[in-house]
């Protein structure tokens, strides 16, 4: 039987080592934002893996960032514009191989999108600093909020908490 998780797998396994392109934010939702910049910017600001998921929507491969074997205490910044949006105390194993939490850092941290991509219709998650894709949120997550924010972990940086 094949599950949700692993359909999920299997889908973005077969996408690229990182990513599916789906259709770039409109102009006008760009300028909601207090980081900008123009693309050719971002381009010299960020790897080509970072580019592809924070400004192209790709996903990367599932079980191929370090970061989802984190386990210190401290944050999960964006790695476009290091806006702080996770910290480590809602991070889950979610067995889907990408970092996973249950609530981001503050309400205004992360927004949300409706995305229909690849025929599904799912919550894509950004930055709400700098606009930049970060992953989906779905409704199968732990207590208290139910919800898994299923993130890229290129498109995120991790500050340890000093010691």
């Amino acid at each position: 039987m094949i599950t949700r998780r692993i359909l999920l797998a299997a889908m973005a396994a077969g996408t690229i080592g990182v990513g599916v392109t789906r259709r770039p934010r409109s102009a006008s939702a760009a300028e909601d934002y207090t980081v900008k910049h123009s693309e050719a910017e971002w381009r010299k600001l960020l790897t080509p893996e970072q580019y592809a998921v924070l400004r192209q929507s790709a996903t990367e491969r599932p079980y191929t960032s370090p970061l989802n074997q984190e386990k210190r205490r401290g944050t999960f910044a964006c790695a476009g514009c290091d806006q702080e949006l996770f910290s480590s105390t809602t991070k889950f194993e979610s067995g889907t191989g990408w970092p996973s939490f249950w609530a981001p850092i503050s309400d205004k941290a992360v927004g949300t999108e409706r995305d229909t991509s690849l025929s599904m219709v799912r919550v894509a998650a950004h930055c709400g600093r700098c606009g930049g894709h970060l992953g989906h949120v779905f409704d199968d997550g732990p207590r208290p909020t139910g919800l898994r924010y299923c993130m890229n972990g290129v498109a995120m940086a991790f500050r340890p908490l000093a010691a």
